[in-house]
């Protein structure tokens, strides 16, 4: 048995819950994970967990078990950090699993992470898309990109990075053959393409309107931001999606902005790492390699 491997899997189910998650978390199958627990419980001789079809639930061994684990992997990561630190005068070297939202980390994060590992060949790096809040802890991330406001954390380092600006855009063909509208309260009269993912009352927001929801209707929705750009570059209707998924087009010509005075406003954008007095060398470098590309 990894004694190791075992605790660090006992505590990642302690901390999210269930052995579902806890297998995502370590990238390994649920049934693996209750190999490691069961492995672990007969090394100790006790039971940790209470198991039901639902969810675990610590035992009174298993909370103080816990406590100890947690401070032994602690311990060993500090030492690994001495190690890699005096390694190659601390050339970054190591695995880094990254998280960020679908659209932003398509778009920015993944070019900034291949360039990152062409300039560091001895670092690997698991990127995770996803539109959802991960605990960068419980599932095991060494950083995260994220969009919105934060809320207070004393274990999280954050680091402003640009917002996220949306931009309201349509082809060329789009506007000779329905017309420009010149202000907001026009788009009532156009066809409109509509994030499914967005809540149904969030509606389009602008300033001139008082921050109001415009509840818009086309003739296409999709839940993926690149497939409605694909259907307004074929003339579908008007669009409203991220700057940073649009940059290109907008240069190009091929969509045409609208309202540039009189947009949503932005969301602010984090980095997010775990506090740290002396963060290995990977995550050093990453963070600078993020701020550099996409700092305020």
């Amino acid at each position: 048995m990894d004694l190791l491997r075992a605790m660090t899997v006992f505590v990642s189910v302690a901390d999210t819950g269930s052995f579902a998650a806890a297998a995502r978390a370590q990238r390994v199958s649920a049934v693996m994970v209750g190999k490691h627990v069961h492995q672990l419980e007969t090394h100790l001789g006790a039971r940790l967990l209470q198991r039901d079809t639902r969810k675990q639930r610590l035992t009174e061994v298993g909370a103080a078990f816990l406590e100890e684990a947690r401070q032994a992997l602690e311990q060993v990561r500090r030492a690994e950090t001495v190690a890699e630190r005096l390694q190659d005068h601390a050339r970054p070297r190591g695995h880094l699993r990254v998280t960020a939202p679908l659209t932003l980390g398509t778009a920015a994060v993944a070019p900034l992470a291949t360039a990152f590992l062409r300039a560091h060949p001895d670092v690997s790096l698991d990127l995770v898309l996803a539109d959802r809040m991960s605990d960068l802890i419980a599932e095991g991330f060494d950083a995260a990109i994220r969009i919105g406001p934060l809320p207070d954390s004393d274990h999280l380092v954050a680091r402003p990075l640009r917002p996220y600006r949306m931009i309201v855009c349509a082809s060329p063909e789009y506007l000779r053959e329905r017309g420009t509208p010149h202000s907001p309260s026009e788009l009532a009269q156009h066809s409109c393409l509509n994030h499914l993912l967005w809540h149904p009352n969030a509606g389009w927001r602008f300033a001139s309107l008082g921050g109001e929801p415009l509840r818009l209707r086309g003739r296409f929705a999709s839940n993926h931001g690149d497939a409605l750009r694909r259907a307004a570059l074929d003339g579908c209707g008007i669009l409203l999606q991220p700057e940073v998924l649009l940059a290109d087009d907008l240069a190009a010509g091929r969509l045409l902005p609208l309202f540039e005075h009189d947009l949503p406003p932005p969301r602010p954008v984090h980095l997010l790492y775990p506090r740290d007095r002396q963060p290995l060398p990977k995550l050093s470098r990453f963070v600078d390699a993020v701020l550099a590309a996409m700092g305020p």
